[in-house]
């Protein structure tokens, strides 16, 4: 199956990503014949968080400020509950993000992974799910949230848990394929 044979994937990730959110969706992505790189601020290696204790070390392959949205036609941002809340506090990963949503390119974004996207401010209507725990943060920024194992959006792929991984992956990988989607005016 290589349905992204000729896509180029980008994963922003910082220090304390959900390990499985991470690593499950880059196997898929490269078995579907993606490139994949890890964007992160963190030079040489990120840290996973596994469960409930510090898990495997991943290369990065390019660090954060050398990256470039236009030179990628897909983003996926793993969850975890410190790696959102490291990026949303970092001003170069909220633009690197947002570029993503602004021009309509495909971007999938799993558990607390969708913390980042409340910062671009560009969320309002958008129909999402996430980790039941920043339900309220995505609603506050303008979502409509729902309770679904897998929420898809022109392009925008959502899903609340490890436990979606499967539903999660199929649809990144669909929407990867399908490339830029062109947003509807509101």
């Amino acid at each position: 199956m290589a349905r992204l044979s000729n896509k180029k994937i980008a994963i922003l990730s910082e220090n304390g990503f959900e390990q499985s959110e991470l690593t499950e969706p880059k196997n898929a992505l490269h078995e579907a014949g993606a490139t994949v790189h890890v964007i992160s601020p963190q030079k040489g290696t990120i840290k996973a968080w596994d469960k409930d204790h510090w898990g495997i070390e991943v290369k990065v392959d390019k660090l954060l400020t050398d990256a470039n949205p236009e030179e990628y036609d897909g983003l996926l941002i793993p969850g975890g509950v410190m790696n959102p809340d490291s990026m949303r506090k970092n001003e170069e990963c909220v633009n690197f993000a947002k570029a993503f949503l602004e021009s309509g390119k495909p971007i999938a974004a799993i558990c607390h992974g969708p913390q980042l996207l409340i910062e671009t401010g560009v969320l309002e209507g958008r129909n999402m799910t996430s980790y039941p725990s920043i339900k309220t943060d995505l609603i506050n920024a303008g979502v409509n949230w729902e309770d679904s194992e897998v929420v898809v959006d022109n392009g925008l792929v959502t899903s609340r848990s490890p436990e979606d991984s499967p539903a999660f992956n199929a649809k990144m990988i669909e929407e990867f394929a399908e490339g830029k989607h062109i947003r509807p005016a509101l």
